[in-house]
């Protein structure tokens, strides 16, 4: 007997997104795991591979290592994304120091409730999808500059996430129609 394969529903265009600055740096993802003798593991981990302080990206894995007593008592169990940037990083926003900003702005918009040595990406637009929207933010980040790092004036772009696709798309300023 062939195995029936459904067809997915199709989400609905005209939904919430959520606007956010595509900040350059490095991805970074923090996996953090509670044991039922209620220690915890804690890794980092590069958008490729799990890193180690001996091993590092960009001192990513020694931030997760120093802070990780704070990490595991805001985010909690389960894996969290955010970019890693400043410093030599990519564009270096014209930061000394490097930073960790989550992506998931609406868990860890609110500064109360995420740790200290970590920040989130900027959200630019929330509200209906709309094509006009993306492109006018886009333009509007291009002019003011970036809301991560206020004062540099050369940004990436933003990412665009559809609710109800549970999608991610991104557009940056320069260089977006290449392939």
């Amino acid at each position: 007997m062939i195995p029936f394969q459904e067809f997915p529903k199709i989400p609905r265009l005209n939904r919430l997104c959520t606007i956010t600055e595509k900040i350059d740096g490095t991805n970074g993802v923090i996996y953090i795991e509670e044991h039922t003798d209620g220690q915890h593991t804690v890794v980092a981990g590069s958008r490729t591979r799990w890193i180690t302080p001996q091993q590092d990206n960009q001192g990513f894995a020694q931030f997760v290592r120093d802070n990780a007593e704070d990490l595991v008592l805001k985010l909690g169990s389960g894996t969290h994304y955010g970019e890693w940037w400043g410093g030599s990083i990519q564009r270096g926003y014209g930061v000394q120091n490097k930073r960790f900003s989550l992506f998931n702005t609406a868990r860890w918009g609110d500064p109360s409730v995420r740790p200290a040595c970590c920040g989130v990406v900027p959200i630019l637009y929330e509200g209906p999808f709309d094509s006009k929207e993306i492109h006018r933010t886009l333009i509007g980040l291009a002019a003011s500059g970036s809301h991560a790092a206020p004062g540099f004036m050369d940004p990436e772009g933003i990412v665009v996430y559809h609710h109800a696709a549970n999608r991610l798309f991104k557009a940056t300023i320069k260089g977006d129609e290449e392939g």
